[in-house]
């Protein structure tokens, strides 16, 4: 088991990765500080590993375990499903002192984060993250929320989990499209701030895909690295964090225009990213041979590449417009330097964004 912590001063917390973890009491006791336990999860992964966890919490010395399953997928990410978690913990008479676990992907974690924030005015939770999406990005650094018609995310809190515990046996089941969104956001981190590691993804992406154990164990380590970094010198995305969010304006575009879920978070996100890097090149920063290898990587990973059919130019810029990134009326990009450097860029014309999309396959 390797071990990582995000240094957040009083609210730091470890990352546990290794395999055979969920059964494992000792590696939940000491971050559960009350007597009860509310695990939620999907009616995907429940049935796959809750079972793994509820003897992990069984040595836990707990009063109360409940778990509660909700319907799998990102359509179902907004407030109506959320409720369903309050009404769980209130008919089941959770009290202040009780920890919330998130079993599953990212979805599961955002919410059920967002309702540890909440409820009572904040309990304890903790993120057991079962897809690679969630295990190297939205499990770590206290991003939770719900989506919104009109936007992704727009309704949440920034609230630290007490834990991650980052299974590497859950990978296993995981359906090769949602493995390949994952992998969309390990290649993020070698783009935004470690070229290094865009190197080492270039030459062992085929045992990536492959599921080597020592590649998948390598790669997820070193995103987690990056990212608890990042998290680290800014807790608040007041500054440095937004790098994070490399693809992330276009991505979140593609998402609300084509519905929630059609598009996998990383699917939407890959083609956010080159989207990004396109813009990058036409504003002389990279040239076109790193918008050529950022193509290739997310190809050999099965990702798109360019906009999805018949989406517009004005669809896109209508949906960026309500992104959260949007400041004083100015839309804040995250865009490449040179490999292995972003910056936030708040000075893109109109023109120069949309000819950008165009040569991404907008229409």
């Amino acid at each position: 088991m390797n071990r990582l912590t995000v240094e957040l001063g009083e609210r730091s917390y470890p990352i546990l990765i290794g395999q055979h973890l969920l059964a494992d009491a000792s590696n939940l006791a000491p971050y559960i500080r009350g007597r009860q336990v509310m695990v939620v999860s999907n009616e995907t992964v429940a049935p796959l590993y809750l079972q793994k966890l509820l003897a992990g919490l069984a040595g836990c010395e707990l009063e109360r375990v409940d778990h509660l399953e909700l319907p799998d997928g990102e359509a179902f990410k907004n407030l109506d499903t959320l409720n369903r978690i309050f009404d769980a913990l209130l008919e089941r008479r959770h009290n202040r002192s009780t920890t919330l676990i998130a079993l599953g992907g990212g979805v599961v974690g955002d919410m059920t984060g967002f309702a540890a924030a909440s409820y009572q005015r904040g309990v304890d939770f903790i993120q057991v993250p079962t897809t690679l999406l969630s295990q190297v990005d939205s499990s770590v650094g206290g991003k939770t929320g719900v989506n919104h018609p009109l936007g992704k995310n727009m309704i949440g809190a920034f609230y630290q989990p007490r834990l991650v515990l980052a299974d590497m046996d859950s990978l296993s089941t995981l359906p090769p499209r949602e493995f390949s969104a994952g992998v969309a956001e390990v290649i993020k981190y070698g783009l935004i701030c470690d070229s290094e590691f865009f190197g080492w993804l270039e030459a062992n992406m085929g045992r990536l895909m492959a599921r080597d154990p020592e590649a998948l164990a390598f790669a997820v380590e070193r995103s987690c690295r990056d990212k608890a970094e990042v998290v680290a010198a800014d807790e608040r995305e007041s500054g440095r964090r937004a790098i994070l969010n490399f693809g992330h304006t276009f991505g979140h575009a593609i998402e609300a225009v084509q519905g929630y879920g059609q598009w996998l978070h990383g699917e939407a996100v890959a083609a956010g990213m080159v989207m990004a890097a396109e813009l990058s090149r036409l504003r002389g920063d990279i040239p076109v041979a790193l918008v050529d290898r950022i193509r290739q990587l997310l190809a050999a990973a099965e990702l798109p590449v360019s906009a999805p059919e018949a989406m517009t130019v004005d669809e896109f810029l209508d949906a960026m417009a309500v992104d959260k990134k949007v400041i004083d009326g100015r839309l804040r990009l995250i865009l490449l330097r040179e490999l292995g450097e972003a910056a936030i860029v708040s000075d893109c014309s109109r023109d120069l964004i949309s000819e950008a999309l165009l040569r991404c396959g907008a229409v």
